[in-house]
């Protein structure tokens, strides 16, 4: 037991004295980063991401260059996001980022942030917490590199989520409005109405706001949202659902012509008959 408690002390006072706050590694005179990062790369190209990152991180804690093992820890991060390992890409990339802040790789870092968070996104019936994520990630990169080559990607999954928000926001409104809890639906519905009327969710919560409204006997403020549907989305089927609500004699025009649809019908098939 003396022993033991003697060689942790040892170890203990040994680790104290290399760092106050962390160890730090000294590159090896018998080791040649050069090599190792060639042996990463052509990992890379194979798509071996497992080996590659390996050998990336290897080769940045033996680079004297502080550029090469930046650029080392970047193409780690990225080998470790191409096999779905998404908390050590964003671990590494936060290390990254902490020790090379004046890299030239630091926008692709904070793009790369951005899409392993994307990525996560599930569908709106589950976890929030990961589109809240990577919105606000988004936002972070088109605040600060609004010009740059990845802001247009950024921008349109910007659009992306904002539709998955809504969709949350609606999915769950439904289920109160399934369990006749008037108020919390109401309040969700509102919340796509002022934060996400650019979605293609606005159309629908518009038209359950008139619905659930009329049947509270709330038939101005039913009025209120209908108006507002119908102003901006008249062609819309939700506004006609919405106006068959306060004009119970209005009767909802089929969408679908039935000569055109026919026509077309019979387009299809003489196509079919030319290619058999």
């Amino acid at each position: 037991m003396i022993v033991r408690l003697t060689s942790a002390l040892i170890i203990t006072l040994v680790l104290l004295s290399c760092s106050k706050d962390e160890l730090t590694y000294e590159p090896s005179e018998k080791v040649d980063p050069y090599v190792i990062y060639k042996e990463g790369l052509e990992a890379f190209e194979k798509n071996d991401f497992f080996f590659a990152s390996k050998k990336f991180s290897e080769a940045e804690l033996n680079f004297r260059e502080v550029d090469l093992s930046a650029k080392s820890a970047i193409m780690s991060s990225f080998s470790l996001y191409g096999i779905n390992f998404y908390s050590e890409a964003l671990e590494n990339l936060e290390r990254y980022l902490k020790n090379y802040p004046s890299d030239r790789f630091v926008i692709y870092a904070h793009y790369l942030i951005s899409i392993i968070y994307f990525e996560q996104i599930a569908d709106e019936k589950k976890d929030l917490d990961p589109l809240i994520k990577a919105n606000d990630k988004i936002n972070f990169f088109l605040a600060k590199y609004p010009n740059t080559e990845y802001a247009l990607d950024l921008k349109f999954k910007k659009d992306l989520i904002q539709n998955q928000l809504a969709a949350k926001e609606l999915f769950v409104a439904k289920f109160y409005i399934s369990t006749k809890k008037w108020i919390p639906a109401i309040n969700r519905l509102k919340v796509i109405v002022k934060k996400y009327d650019q979605t293609i969710f606005i159309e629908e919560a518009l038209h359950r706001l008139v619905e659930i409204n009329y049947y509270l006997g709330l038939e101005e403020e039913a009025k209120k949202f209908a108006n507002i549907l119908g102003y901006n989305y008249n062609t819309s089927e939700w506004f006609e659902q919405s106006y068959k609500i306060l004009n119970k004699n209005y009767e909802i025009k089929s969408r679908v012509d039935p000569k055109k649809f026919k026509n077309e019908k019979s387009f299809l098939k003489n196509i079919l008959k030319k290619i058999k």
